[in-house]
């Protein structure tokens, strides 16, 4: 009798287990930089920031997370190299969630903010390069996530210091700040409901209404975005007018009365980054969940699968106990610390990362989240002025990063040998 067939019911409850596990960790750590932004700018409470999370970080998981856990299920291991040992992928997959939630783990109990897709890459990567071969490590999928490490918070950084730069000139620099910001934050508000709702359609609905045979093409889908965007928009409007400037702001601040008002459209970005996170980051845990219970149920390693959706569920649901119950202290010590943030400035950040998530998640690459809100706040620091930044801050950070990616793919490589060990 082989190992799966010997052991499939037990190796599939550890699956289930280790992926919970992998997910409260993203919840607990990542999602606290997702929403770190809401949080420093004071635009949110941190119980506000959690709710928030936790609805769309469940619904972005859920609705949008199918395209980015195919590419790492399957993009960095050459499931080929054990097709004639399978059990050696579940060992692997279970090493790998087991390592990559360990790290996390032990990175929130003492606040370091890492990113959760060095540390599931780094795991399996780890697992397959000792515990395998290299062979069965595609190497090339390795170096175009590894660029897109690079890529994404310059690309995040970059929407960031124009975004920001936009709201310098058409409300911040302005003789009438108030009023220039009535008129045009609406605009960025179309901006926000337009991006999600297309992501929504192009990835959420393709993943809920498969097996219906219902299906929108990209202009229809445009459409219904624009027309999403303007109850955005209307919305925004009605909360806008709502709102009348104080003679005489209690903190001094000139810009107080323009904030507030960024302060209501940051509840707009906070949802959208929620969203967008919940997307990309749900693939860290279900992916490779994923892979062990497709070759426990067809008993090889198949070149294809789909993906179950009580899988998304299962990531959803632990990325949302994980924001919940751990997730308060890195959000409270992650949004001040890198530069110091305002409504408006955070409204820049976290559009621009929201962004770049949605666009890798649309392409189904595998980004971290750190790194593109980073490097989205970097853009808006960068906006101010180099002296706006706290250099020492984004240096540690940086160190956190490199330090992650190697403590993944140990960790991985202890725990491959263990399971090894134990069903032989």
């Amino acid at each position: 009798m082989t190992v799966i067939a010997e052991y499939g019911q037990i190796l599939l409850i550890l699956a289930c287990v280790f992926g919970l596990f992998m997910a409260w960790g993203v919840g607990a750590n990542d999602v606290a930089n997702a929403m770190g932004t809401s949080v420093g700018s004071k635009a949110l409470t941190i119980k506000q920031a959690i709710v928030i999370a936790m609805i769309f970080e469940f619904l972005g998981a859920y609705l949008a997370g199918g395209a980015v856990t195919s590419t790492i299920r399957k993009g960095i291991v050459d499931p080929a190299i054990m097709a004639g040992s399978p059990e050696l992928l579940v060992y692997g997959m279970l090493s790998a969630l087991l390592a990559a939630g360990t790290w996390l783990l032990i990175a929130s109990i003492v606040g370091w903010p890492v990113s959760t897709t060095h540390s599931i890459v780094g795991a399996i990567v780890g697992f397959a390069a000792v515990g395998i071969s290299t062979d069965a490590v595609a190497w090339g999928k390795v170096m175009s996530i590894v660029a897109s490490w690079v890529v994404s918070p310059m690309l995040a950084g970059t929407i960031a210091f124009f975004i920001f730069r936009s709201v310098q000139r058409l409300i911040l620099n302005t003789e009438d700040p108030f009023a220039n910001a009535r008129r045009y934050i609406p605009f960025y508000m179309f901006a926000v409901g337009f991006l999600i709702a297309m992501v929504t359609l192009l990835k959420g609905l393709k993943h809920v209404f498969k097996d219906t045979g219902f299906s929108l093409n990209f202009l229809e889908s445009t459409l219904i975005a624009a027309v999403i965007g303007g109850i955005v928009c209307v919305i925004g409007i009605f909360l806008l007018r709502r709102i009348q400037p104080e003679e005489t702001p209690a903190s001094g601040n000139r810009f107080a009365n323009v904030e507030r008002l960024f302060a209501i459209l940051m509840v707009f970005t906070a949802c959208a980054m929620a969203f967008a996170h919940g997307s990309n980051d749900v693939a860290n845990a279900v992916g490779p969940m994923a892979a062990v219970i497709n070759v426990i149920n067809t008993g090889g390693v198949a070149a294809q699968s789909v993906m179950p959706s009580w899988v998304l569920l299962i990531g959803g649901v632990g990325i949302v106990i994980g924001l919940a119950t751990y997730g308060f202290k890195v959000m409270a010590t992650i949004g001040k610390k890198i530069t110091e943030l305002t409504p408006s400035r955070g409204f820049a950040a976290e559009l621009a990362a929201a962004a770049t998530v949605v666009l890798a998640s649309g392409t189904g690459l595998p980004i971290s989240t750190t790194h593109t809100l980073v490097g989205a706040v970097l853009g808006v620091g960068l906006a101010r002025g180099i002296g706006a930044l706290n250099l020492g801050v984004v240096g540690s950070i940086f160190m956190s990063w490199v330090v992650t990616l190697p403590a993944g793919a140990g960790l991985a490589i202890l725990f491959f040998f263990f399971f090894k060990g134990i069903f032989g």
